[in-house]
């Protein structure tokens, strides 16, 4: 006896968005990304046709980190002094996009200039022709100082720009709106002030077609059922008819899997965790792919392994 499954009828959609522009769009990447015009959850292809694959992007940073794990530095080899030769090695390894994290100091400890911000998105640019993000350091004054430079120097270049959050959206959104950009909204694991943030960037006059939100998440034992209820709650809201929510979703498995003691730390480890390297890629894979399955719609990770199981995840998830 044949067993009828049961259907969702939606009434609302996720919003369609695309990052960067190309020669003909008055830009000068190779190609576009687009995410998003879901109309059901997360790889129900029985309900409705996902119409874009979630996106992988890999996160670089404009000069070598202090603060990363010598298991991705080894992954990366040399390329890290170079954020051009670090986006070339990036997009090899299969990235969709490159998120370029710009710092606070460089390698001397003197604040980041935004003309050192410019020149290393330029590099990035000219080097690789994914579209890209990308983000300031994480401190309000020097992300709006440092992105309002970089937006002005590419504009038309359709660049993700983040991080926007309550306390500093608007400068990052007007110079956004100025230079032809998108702009990441970040906020709490929170489906209030998520909706809350996509509101006041909206009154600002940005179009829906050009957010990205962020909800943040944690990684795989460090608060991620938390990040994932949040997400899926926000997923349907969007697609109970909720405009506010209907953005696509960006996390960062890749900052939040690789500053947990499991990922970075090799020594003083009970044997039983085993292999440092091993556990740490999977550390971050498995943390992707909970996100994949709330909702994500771009993912930003930071080993070449990881992109390389979850672009084989996403291939299988979107053949059904």
């Amino acid at each position: 006896m044949p067993v009828e499954i049961l259907k969702e009828t939606w009434t609302g959609a996720v919003q369609i968005v695309t990052l960067g522009a190309t020669p003909a769009e008055g830009g000068t990447r190779g190609r576009t990304v687009t995410v998003g015009g879901e109309r059901t959850l997360p790889f129900l292809h029985f309900e409705a046709p996902m119409p874009h694959r979630p996106a992988l992007a890999v996160e670089i940073k404009d000069r070598r980190p202090d603060d990363w794990s010598p298991v991705l530095l080894r992954a990366w080899g040399d390329v890290v002094d170079d954020p051009g030769a670090w986006a070339q090695a990036a997009a090899a390894a299969g990235a969709d996009l490159i998120l370029l994290a710009l710092s606070l100091t460089d390698a001397d400890g003197r604040p980041t200039t935004p003309a050192a911000a410019v020149a290393a998105v330029r590099k990035v640019l000219s080097a690789c022709s994914l579209p890209l993000a990308v983000f300031g350091p994480g401190q309000a004054d020097a992300d709006n100082e440092l992105l309002v430079a970089v937006a002005e120097a590419t504009k038309g270049e359709r660049l993700l720009l983040g991080i926007c959050e309550d306390k500093n959206y608007r400068t990052i959104v007007a110079t956004a709106l100025a230079n032809g950009h998108l702009v990441n909204a970040r906020t709490p694991m929170d489906v209030n002030l998520a909706k809350q943030l996509n509101i006041l960037i909206t009154d600002m006059g940005m179009p829906l077609d050009r957010i990205i939100m962020d909800p943040t998440t944690g990684a795989v034992g460090y608060g991620f059922e938390y990040g994932y209820s949040v997400m899926e709650r926000l997923r349907l809201a969007a697609l109970q008819g909720d405009r506010m929510t209907q953005l696509p979703m960006l996390v960062t498995p890749g900052f939040e899997a690789w500053k947990t003691k499991e990922a970075k730390v090799g020594n003083g480890v009970p044997a039983a965790w085993g292999d440092w390297e091993a556990r740490a890629i999977n550390w971050e894979t498995l943390t992707a792919l909970g996100l994949l399955e709330a909702g994500a719609d771009i993912l930003v990770l930071r080993h070449p392994e990881s992109v390389r199981r979850l672009r084989l995840a996403i291939e299988g998830l979107m053949k059904g």
